[in-house]
């Protein structure tokens, strides 16, 4: 227990001053509020929620502050953080910086560069997007264009990290879902500026005390309220006995306009191990349901290409049922999904299937 404590003890340590040296960096790029950011509240679809307001006070409070910022958003998906973040790099690019919004996967990238433009096209802010699947030349243009300061917010997967991309006043960088990127990557984006601010968000649940050890150089806030839009997501656990009714409730969910999600906990067959996986469920479910529901399945071995087809069929409705692995963990959003149904829940991690369950 001693050399247990003493291990943690030090670990605390080497993280506290780690800390105080990130909290002794001077913020070189202050970044006051402007009107624009409240006009921006006030002409949302919605009011912030309280704990949303409380955040994005501590974000404010951060960019302007004496130090630069560091700071974990924590928050359930639908908690509203990608807002948040959306605030953040108006309020920067506002300033006169760059502002960089780093994502895991290049579906989610694109759909976050649609939503960003659209929401900054009155305030004259410019948004690209660098993921990729890019060709060479569509690449090299974008690099010029960040380079020389010709636009204001990039978004992007890993490709933002890559050493070809210099950035002309990159003052915030973003990292949202954060546990599906190393502390290197996270820092590698960061590196990109002269110790611009960073954000992080995760989805992920981690209690307070596990986020400390694990975020230890970070600042935490928390999002700890649905807005009142939101539905509760009712969670069942049945036996494979019940698949059938599973199935109609599917179809009758489809029949009203709705999409579901399939969860399988493997690619293909294995002999070792006892589970269901996505090619053969596929074709079963295809089976089990109406053919007038256009079912398709997704997993990480497919190609970028085919992955983001598949994926973007199915956020424009023309895909019913999608079976997938946990590669839509950390999908594009689909708010007409509101059925997901996980088989062999066991094989996954809690975190997982919390993940997994904000999809709906």
């Amino acid at each position: 227990t001693r050399v247990v404590f003493d291990e943690f003890f030090q670990f605390t340590l080497a993280l506290q001053t780690l800390k105080e040296k990130k909290a002794a960096w001077n913020n070189e790029y202050l970044i006051h509020e402007r009107k624009e950011c409240e006009s921006f509240i006030e002409e949302l679809p919605y009011a912030l929620t309280k704990a949303q307001s409380k955040v994005w006070n501590d974000i404010k409070r951060d960019l302007s502050g004496p130090s630069t910022m560091n700071r974990l958003v924590q928050g359930d998906v639908g908690s509203g953080k990608t807002i948040l973040a959306a605030l953040a790099l108006l309020m920067t690019a506002l300033n006169g910086y760059q502002g960089s919004l780093m994502v895991p996967t290049e579906v989610l990238a694109k759909q976050h560069y649609d939503s960003l433009s659209k929401l900054f096209d009155k305030y004259n802010i410019r948004v690209i997007l660098l993921v990729g699947s890019m060709s060479a030349a569509e690449k090299r243009k974008a690099y010029e264009k960040i380079k020389n300061h010709e636009v204001d917010v990039i978004v992007g997967t890993h490709a933002l990290i890559q050493e070809k991309v210099e950035y002309d006043n990159l003052a915030l960088a973003i990292t949202d879902e954060q546990h599906r990127f190393g502390v290197r990557q996270r820092e590698a984006l960061s590196d990109k500026g002269s110790h611009p601010h960073v954000l992080v968000m995760s989805a992920t649940p981690i209690p307070r005390t596990l986020a400390i050890i694990l975020y230890g150089d970070l600042d935490i806030s928390v999002v700890d309220e649905l807005p009142a839009n939101r539905l509760p997501i009712k969670n069942c656990v049945v036996d494979t006995s019940y698949r059938n009714t599973a199935y109609k409730f599917i179809a009758k969910e489809v029949a009203a306009g709705r999409q579901a999600y399939v969860i399988c906990p493997m690619v293909e067959e294995s002999e070792a191990i006892e589970a269901e996986n996505v090619i053969e469920y596929t074709e079963k479910l295809k089976e089990a349901l109406p053919s007038n529901i256009v079912v398709e399945h997704l997993h990480g071995r497919m190609k970028p290409k085919e992955k983001n087809d598949i994926m973007e069929r199915f956020a424009l409705g023309e895909i019913k049922v999608l079976v997938s692995t946990t590669v839509v963990e950390v999908g594009v959003n689909v708010p007409n999904a509101t059925v997901m149904m996980i088989e062999n829940a066991e094989r996954f991690g809690l975190a997982q299937l919390h993940q997994l369950r904000g999809r709906v």
